[in-house]
Order: structure tokens, then C-alpha cells, then sequence
């Protein structure tokens, strides 16, 4: 901020983003991308991960569920994890927690790429996978939480929405590396290299990435918002979390139920879609995952925007129109595609960039809990209905279609109906 003497009084000039915001945002939404491509990578490979991992003897219906149950057991593990890292984070510091998140990512995903396969030490090979996942989950537990409130009480105020959103959009980054590093794999090598050898190289990537990822954060520094609790001995007295549920219940009701839109924008629009398009439209795997690739790259730039329009705006019309506008479009998309599926890129490229009204989520969680147990009230709240909505989103949209061949379009408009309403409980003044 800046003081001006303006004929004898004094005003306040809000101070714009400076260099070493943007380097922060730029670190924090790095490490956000190679975190969550770490997180996300192992669901590209999955089938060649369960023929290598199980016995070759057991079924495929059971080999294919015990390499998505392992996959599952990372959405498991990021409330505990997050939980832990949050507790912490507001009692010693953000960086500390913000830093170890990455570090507890990138060594598990290394170790995966490393690791024997069942032929080589048989039923240890399951389990150490396991035990890798869960350690991921955990990680990605804290990593996302703790950097919106990381990148958060960095910024100035009035740019704590442009931080949200762009921070949100490296996360979902991750993503797109993802599957352009699946799909590069598969493209260069032959399905008998890949099993052989290639599945490794995008784990391998992820970890030395990772690593790298932990020492440029070395050269972040802690919050102003937590050096100012901490000098001012303002720290919580308490459980943080304790505090949180018996003081601010709204909150994390409000938090949870934009979570839950959260979770089906990206579990059923990004993830899910481009099976749901090559069983339901014929349309061609590669085709298919073009277009998800360019609505991921829609889904990062709608993030920035959204997040930056609610840091203007505000978040209360920002959700409710990006929200209602996301239902239309992808509900337009299946429509269209049945008469015409030419359509698939501009259609999906729009449905993407709506998706990106997740981008003013954080900014909503952010306001919505006081800096002493700020890290806790949004870790609670987002992992915990992530663990569960977006746990079962996939089986709920798929007992649906059985009966609905529209469900997945009816799902994330229902739950765009719901993060809408929810949105008229927004709290207007945000809380530094």
C-alpha cells in the first residue's frame, strides 16, 4: 500500500502486483502443475500398471479393480493428509508445509517409476504401489489447500481473486501434461516397449521434475499474513481445526458445497468425458482425447479469468453465471453431438472454459475463514468432500447412464444448479 497526500489528507493507494508476486505465482503454480501431474499420471497408465502389478492368473474384471482401488486410495488419503499438513501449517508456518507437500509427491512418484515389477517380487509389488499412492495423496492433500493460501496472503488484497484463479489454472496444467505425456508415450513406443520399459518414463519425469520443483521453493518466503500472526504472538491457541467446526460451520458448509461443483466439473467434464465419448459417440480414442486436450487448455484459461473476474466483480455473480453458463454448454455439447459430431473441439473447447469457474472456488474459501486457522478451514472443507463427491461421482454417473444415456450432462448441471444457489451465501466481505 501507498500513502498520497491529497490536499491535506491522506489516502491509500492499493499497491499493484510487483515482481516478486508474480515470481511467487509463478513458482507456486509450477510446483502445482508437476504435483498434480504426478497425482494424475498413474490413471493413463493404469492398464498396463495392472498387468504388470498383479498375477496374471486372476480375472481382468479384478485385476482392473484393484488398480483403480489403488488409484482411489489417493482421493482416500488427501483428507488425513491434508488434515496434518493444514494443522501444522497454521501453527508453523505455510512454506514449511508448502515445500514438504511437493517433496512428499515427487519421491513417491520416482519411487514408482523405479519400482519392480509383480514378476520380480511378487505380492510386495502391490503393496509397495499402494503405499506410494497414499503417500501421493497425502501430498496433494496439502499441496493444493496450501498454496491458495499460500499464493493468497502474498498478493494484495484486491489480487487475491487474479491469484486464486491462476493457481488453480497450474494445477489443472498438470493435467494437460499428463495426458500429453501419456499420449507422446504411446505414440513413440510400441505397446510391447511400454510395458516392457516406457510406462516408467513419465513417473521418472514426474519425480526428477518434482525434486526440482522442491529446491526452486527454496527461494519463496513465508507469507506476510503469518509472519504478522506469528510477531503478534496471534497464532491459534487451540487445535485449528477444533476451531474451525465449532466457530465456523458456515463456512465450511458453503466450502464443501462448491467443492462438490468443483468435483464434478473436473471429474465428469475433464476426466471422465473422453471415454463417455468414445462409448456413447463411436468417436475415435485419438479424436477424443484431442479435444480433451484443447478443452483442458480452455479449462486453464477459464480459470485465470474467472478467478481475476471475481477478485473485480465478485465472487457471488461470478459462480452463479459461470456455473448456469457450464450446464448449458455441456448439456449443448451431448446434444449436439448426437445430430453432428463434427462439433466435438469448439463444443468441448466451450464446456472447458466454463469449467474454469472453479477458478473463483478458492477465492470463496480463501475469504471465507480468518488467517489463525485459514490453511485448516479450507484443507477440511475441500478434501473431505472431495474425498467423498468426487470418490463417487464416477460411480453414481455410471449407475445413472444405465438408465439415462444424458446423465453425465444432467450430473453437472444438477450440481451447477446447486454451486449456483450456494453461491447466494457468499459472504460479500472478504477477510485478510
Amino acid at each position: 500500500m501507498q500513502a498520497t497526500n491529497l490536499g491535506g489528507a491522506t489516502a491509500v493507494t492499493p499497491r499493484p502486483l510487483g515482481r516478486s508476486d508474480y515470481k511467487t505465482l509463478g513458482l507456486a503454480a509450477l510446483g502445482g502443475a508437476l504435483e498434480f501431474y504426478d497425482f494424475i499420471i498413474f490413471v493413463f497408465f493404469a492398464p498396463v500398471i495392472g498387468q504388470l502389478f498383479f498375477p496374471a492368473a486372476i480375472p481382468d474384471w479384478l485385476r482392473q479393480l484393484q488398480t483403480f482401488g489403488i488409484f482411489a486410495a489417493g482421493y482416500l488419503a488427501r483428507p488425513l493428509g491434508g488434515i496434518i499438513m493444514a494443522h501444522f501449517g497454521d501453527l508453523l508456518g505455510r512454506k514449511r508445509m508448502f515445500t514438504l507437500s511437493v517433496l512428499l509427491m515427487s519421491v513417491p512418484t520416482l519411487m514408482m517409476g523405479l519400482l519392480p515389477t509383480y514378476a520380480t517380487i511378487g505380492m510386495l509389488a502391490p503393496v509397495l504401489l499402494l503405499l506410494f499412492r497414499v503417500l501421493q495423496g497425502a501430498a496433494v492433500g496439502g499441496e493444493v489447500p496450501g498454496a491458495w493460501v499460500f499464493v493468497s496472503e502474498h498478493v494484495p488484497q484486491r489480487h487475491v481473486g487474479y491469484a486464486c484463479g491462476t493457481l488453480t489454472a497450474g494445477l489443472t496444467a498438470g493435467i494437460l501434461l499428463g495426458s500429453l505425456i501419456a499420449s507422446a508415450v504411446n505414440h513413440h513406443f510400441p505397446a510391447s516397449d511400454i510395458a516392457a520399459y516406457a510406462w516408467r518414463i513419465p513417473f521418472l519425469l514426474g519425480g526428477v521434475f518434482g525434486l526440482f520443483s522442491v529446491y526452486l521453493r527454496r527461494w519463496l518466503h513465508e507469507t506476510p499474513v503469518f509472519a504478522e500472526l506469528k510477531q503478534r504472538k496471534s497464532l491459534a491457541a487451540e487445535i485449528p481445526l477444533k476451531a474451525v467446526l465449532r466457530d465456523h460451520g458456515g463456512a465450511v458448509v458453503v466450502s464443501m458445497l462448491l467443492t462438490w461443483m468443483l468435483s464434478a466439473a473436473i471429474v465428469v467434464v475433464i476426466l471422465m468425458t473422453p471415454t463417455l465419448l468414445q462409448k456413447q459417440f463411436h468417436i475415435a480414442p485419438a479424436t477424443a482425447l484431442l479435444a480433451n486436450c484443447v478443452a483442458t487448455l480452455c479449462l486453464t484459461i477459464g480459470c485465470v479469468i474467472s478467478g481475476a473476474v471475481a477478485g473485480r466483480i465478485g465472487a457471488k455473480p461470478t459462480i452463479i453465471v459461470g456455473a448456469l453458463a457450464l450446464a448449458v454448454s455441456y448439456y449443448a455439447m451431448f446434444t449436439e453431438l448426437a445430430a453432428d459430431p463434427s462439433t466435438l473441439v469448439p463444443m468441448y473447447a466451450l464446456a472447458g472454459f466454463f469449467v474454469g469457474v472453479i477458478g473463483a472456488v478458492p477465492f470463496v474459501m480463501v475469504n471465507a475463514f480468518p488467517a489463525v486457522v485459514r490453511f485448516s478451514g479450507i484443507s477440511f472443507s475441500y478434501n473431505v468432500a472431495y474425498a467423498i463427491f468426487g470418490g463417487l461421482t464416477p460411480i453414481v454417473v455410471s449407475l445413472m447412464m444405465k438408465s439415462q444415456p444424458a446423465a453425465p450432462s444432467l450430473y453437472v448441471a444438477a450440481l451447477c444448479v446447486v454451486g449456483a444457489v450456494t453461491a447466494l451465501f457468499i459472504k460479500n466481505k472478504p477477510t485478510r
